[in-house]
């Protein structure tokens, strides 16, 4: 069988034909005739100096392949064809999380959790990927870098956020970008990018300034994390993205979503809330928060988060490591709060989202089967076809 491979191509239904790709393609790889405008895959190398320049998005559109679509046969089309199934496995074998091969291992290895090939919700946004590269990064401005843990805490965590001074970047609520520390690795090479889960909604920090915020813990010996952590305002980061394309927030206002979360893997939880905040304050009981740390100063947004009325979002916290208190994990949350996750478990408009430490996939998954097996459910197989229909969603590091 050919091996297949990624296609760029161009939504006919959405570009307006004003030729903008066409003429900054370097590799004269874009053509059109009177009807369409489109890619010549023998010609086109991914530098991505089209996708910047397209005002509607239609420049977006990406194929995994066994043989290229020729552009004889894309100047017939009316509308794109949809993704054939011939990748059988994860994201990174149908590329379309990511069209870096490097950046597309990554997120194939985060959501193995899941169980099986993951998919975006239904009525999630179209996300936008491989925008920048490694090749060709965007360059942002620190705005501000926020400690988030207490002085105290060996544990340092930081609000990072940034500005990218108008460039076009779309990122969507769970995607990640990648930040390139500067220097070489030991072979001489250039340090490649190390994901992080954007924080932010759609529209930014504030509605309408775009700008984008992550939650970056400082490891020991971590290059990347030690570089972003210490950062300063006004200080240039170069910038790779977005990525992932299943990891999303359904738009869907009857979505009742449950996210579990450790640490740092609360940032794309951050975005949710603050997305559903700004287009349906009105909501309640929608939302469930289950988040565990070692202890209350080592929390994300504990302090934010304790203001979000309980009305709009279920916060239920688990601390491991709480002064003259038992220990307690995301899991243990889960199994007190049965009713709840058995009554989103038989909800056909039930999400359920994990994000963070490795560790926790195995304890989760056991409360999850437990709390199945109460209402006489098979997890595994509820579990899969959740997956199927875009509700199931895990993503570990």
């Amino acid at each position: 069988m050919t091996q297949p491979v990624k296609q760029h191509l161009i939504d006919p239904e959405i570009c307006i034909r004003c030729y903008t790709c066409e003429m900054t393609c370097p590799e004269e790889a874009i053509v059109h005739d009177d009807v369409n405008v489109v890619v010549d895959a023998s010609k086109c190398n991914f530098c991505m100096d089209c996708i910047p320049v397209c005002p509607t998005g239609s420049i977006d559109e990406w194929r995994v392949v066994t043989d290229p679509y020729s552009i004889e046969a894309q100047f017939e089309w009316e509308e794109m064809p949809e993704q054939a199934d011939i990748a059988e496995g994860d994201e990174a074998e149908s590329g379309l999380e990511a069209l870096d091969d490097a950046m597309a291992a990554l997120l194939a290895k985060a959501h193995s959790g899941a169980g099986g090939k993951a998919k975006a919700p239904d009525s999630a946004g179209k996300p936008t990927i491989n925008m920048y590269t490694l090749g060709k990064p965007a360059t942002a401005r620190v705005q501000g870098n926020y400690r988030l843990t207490d002085q105290a805490s060996d544990a340092d965590v930081r609000h990072i956020i940034l500005d990218l001074a108008g460039l076009p970047f779309p990122v969507l609520e769970g995607q990640s970008i990648g930040i390139i520390p500067p220097g070489s690795d030991e072979k001489g090479q250039p340090h490649l990018p190390r994901l992080y889960s954007v924080s932010s909604p759609r529209d930014g920090e504030r509605p309408g300034y775009l700008n984008i915020s992550l939650t970056v813990k400082r490891e020991p010996q971590g290059i990347c994390s030690n570089y972003v952590c210490d950062l300063g305002q006004g200080d240039e980061v170069q910038v790779t993205g977005p990525f992932g394309s299943t990891f999303l927030m359904p738009s869907d206002p009857q979505a009742d979503m449950l996210m579990i979360c450790t640490g740092t893997g609360s940032a794309p939880f951050r975005g949710f809330t603050m997305r559903r905040q700004r287009i349906s304050p009105q909501d309640k009981d929608r939302m469930t928060l289950v988040f565990g740390a070692r202890r209350p100063e080592e929390l994300p947004y504990f302090g934010p988060l304790n203001k979000i009325p309980d009305a709009f979002m279920a916060k239920h916290f688990a601390f491991s490591r709480q002064d003259g208190a038992p220990k307690k994990y995301v899991q243990d949350l889960l199994r007190e709060q049965t009713s709840r996750v058995a009554e989103l478990l038989q909800n056909p408009d039930g999400y359920i989202y994990i994000c963070g430490l490795k560790a926790m996939e195995q304890g989760v998954e056991e409360a999850l089967r437990d709390i199945a097996r109460g209402i006489d459910l098979n997890w595994s197989e509820l579990r899969d076809k959740m997956r199927l229909d875009g509700r199931y969603h895990v993503e570990t590091y």
